[in-house]
């Protein structure tokens, strides 16, 4: 998918979410938050995955923060109504507050600690090295925008006199 496809989407997305925020419709900001969220996240993933010709080791990450941004926000949006002044109560916290907690916070949380655990498997020194190879590859070879322009020099040391 190419870059620009990417990022009208993801600007789109931030248009939706300064209308809906003026309009006052904060379920659906909320729900288009998350996905911004997913989107920003999913970009890398997907760029690597196209020039590596393989999806990339984080879209399980991105799986499942989806799922637990849907889950988490359609748990807070059914359990909660300001209009309600008194709530049930597990594990001491009112039901939409452990949603809130276990789906938004601590669930993403462990899974990028999983992530992080599991980082050799998917990141060990063998790929991060071919990648920042790679990288200096691409640097020696190619112009980029704000680099200064490379002059080849010879290194003859000799120097003819004119005297």
């Amino acid at each position: 998918m190419p870059r620009n496809v990417l990022m009208t989407g993801i600007g789109g997305l931030s248009v939706a979410l300064l209308v809906t925020g003026a309009l006052g419709a904060y379920r659906v900001f909320s729900y288009l938050a998350a996905l911004l969220i997913l989107a920003t996240f999913a970009v890398p993933a997907i760029e690597a995955g196209e020039r590596e010709r393989s999806v990339a080791p984080f879209t399980g990450l991105i799986a499942g923060l989806a799922v637990f941004f849907l889950v988490g926000l359609t748990g807070i949006w059914l359990l909660w109504d300001p209009a309600v002044v008194e709530y049930s109560y597990v594990l001491g916290v009112p039901e939409p507050t452990l949603v809130y907690f276990a789906f938004i916070w601590l669930l993403p949380l462990l899974g990028a600690i999983y992530y992080s655990l599991i980082f050799d498997r998917i990141g060990g020194e063998g790929i991060v090295d071919d990648i920042l190879e790679r990288a200096r590859d691409a640097q020696r070879t190619e112009q980029f925008p704000l680099a200064p322009d490379q002059i080849e020099r010879t290194t003859d040391l000799e120097v003819e006199d004119d005297d």
